[in-house]
């Protein structure tokens, strides 16, 4: 299994390598997930283009380092990642949290960015008191209590019905986060307002979002488009 330290923080990624193909798209997982949520994507894509997964920081198999504060913290994680492999520019596809990762590297370093994918996400998710309500239920009681309600927001009532499998085994990635990293992403996202920088994208970006949406329903997605 592929590790990386980086800025004293252990990622665990994998890099799928590609020939003929300028850029690297890197995919950045939500909140309470790891990398293997790409699995299908990157079979489809395999051969095409470079691609680059990885756990976040405190989730999956990477350590949580000095521990998360904001999502620079996560931003500095992956900017560590494009200077590791020696990337140029790369694709960002940032999912939920990983849009918000996407959007402030950016932000922070927009000549690092060639095109910008955002799914399920926005310029701010949620609001400072339903991430407070979260933080101190997980603390209190952990992750097992909210994970059936966080599954009623990812999927929808078709693929409860028809991928009972598919759905505990992802259950069972979420419960199995660590607490620290969990907590820690939450107040990142809870702090996390972009939408000043939102408006100021000027690369290529495709906004896509479910229409069942829970969390960030297809509203809000459009106001990120602009």
């Amino acid at each position: 299994m592929p590790f990386v330290s980086i800025g004293g923080v252990t990622l665990h990624h994998r890099y799928i390598e590609a020939a003929g193909s300028s850029h690297a798209i890197i995919f950045i997982n939500s909140l309470g997930t790891d990398f293997r949520i790409w699995d299908e994507v990157v079979a489809k894509l395999s051969g095409e283009i470079p691609m680059l997964v990885y756990d976040k920081r405190g989730h999956g198999l990477s350590d949580i380092g000095s521990g998360v504060r904001s999502i620079d913290d996560h931003v500095d994680d992956l900017l560590g990642l494009i200077d590791h492999f020696g990337f140029g520019k790369v694709v960002l596809y940032g999912l939920s949290v990983g849009g918000l990762i996407a959007q402030r590297l950016y932000t922070r370093h927009p000549k690092c960015v060639e095109a910008l994918i955002l799914s399920d996400t926005a310029h701010k998710i949620g609001t400072a008191e339903s991430w407070n309500t979260r933080i101190a239920t997980v603390e209190r009681d952990g992750i097992e209590v909210i994970a059936d309600g966080i599954m009623k927001v990812w999927f929808t009532p078709n693929f409860h019905a028809a991928r009972a499998a598919e759905l505990a085994g992802c259950r069972n990635m979420l419960t199995r986060q660590a607490l620290p990293g969990y907590v820690g992403t939450c107040m990142a996202v809870r702090d996390a307002d972009l939408t000043d920088a939102a408006r100021r994208i000027a690369v290529p970006t495709l906004c896509i979002v479910g229409d069942q949406d829970g969390s960030t329903p297809p509203d809000l997605v459009r106001s990120l488009a602009g």
